[in-house]
């Protein structure tokens, strides 16, 4: 993991930690929910060994230094309950993206925004990135609400993007500058 140093991160309630190959049922659970998915590029899974796969491919990613995903797991009793992610980092423009879900039940309690303040903390300070975006459907209110708690500004929507399942949806891109992010800080 040298392409990604430091990790576990830590919150007061969570640890941010590269998935391991016994998280694949919870990670299913997360992500055969059709809350979870409602506004998320895919339908939702409906066989464990996608999260087998996700996991294994996660970790070659991890490895060679791709992308970082990580799971949130709750430090008070262990329970994967999502992911984080940054993706499609181009070093030389210091940027990616970032995307992330949550399960259900861990839904209205604060953690999404812990863990991705930590995420972000560590992709401005310790990846040296520049740029943070993310892409959300626009009917999606509370990522909407999250990303603009995080200082995340509105840039743009980019019409009928995604086809999941035949629905067709919009995307709302949304962006953070390093200075943006560290002065929001001070």
């Amino acid at each position: 993991m040298t392409h990604f140093p430091a990790l576990p991160l830590q919150t007061e309630r969570l640890t941010l930690r590269p998935y391991r190959a016994d998280d694949a049922e919870a990670v299913f659970a997360i992500f055969s929910d059709p809350r979870v998915m409602r506004y998320w590029s895919t339908p939702p899974w409906t066989s464990t060994a996608q999260a087998d796969e996700a996991i294994e491919s996660d970790l070659r990613a991890l490895d060679s230094g791709r992308h970082l995903r990580l799971g949130i797991e709750r430090r008070d009793d262990g329970a994967l309950i999502g992911q984080c992610t940054l993706f499609d980092i181009v070093a030389g423009c210091r940027r990616a993206e970032m995307g992330y879900a949550l399960a259900h039940a861990a839904w209205g309690r604060g953690y999404m925004h812990e863990a991705l303040q930590a995420l972000l903390r560590y992709g401005f300070e310790l990846l040296e990135l520049n740029r943070v975006e993310a892409d959300i459907d626009p009917r999606n209110e509370a990522s909407a609400a999250t990303l603009r708690r995080l200082g995340f500004q509105l840039e743009g929507l980019l019409r009928e993007r995604w086809v999941v399942d035949g629905e067709v949806s919009d995307s709302a891109i949304y962006g953070l500058l390093r200075r943006d992010w560290a002065e929001a800080r001070r």
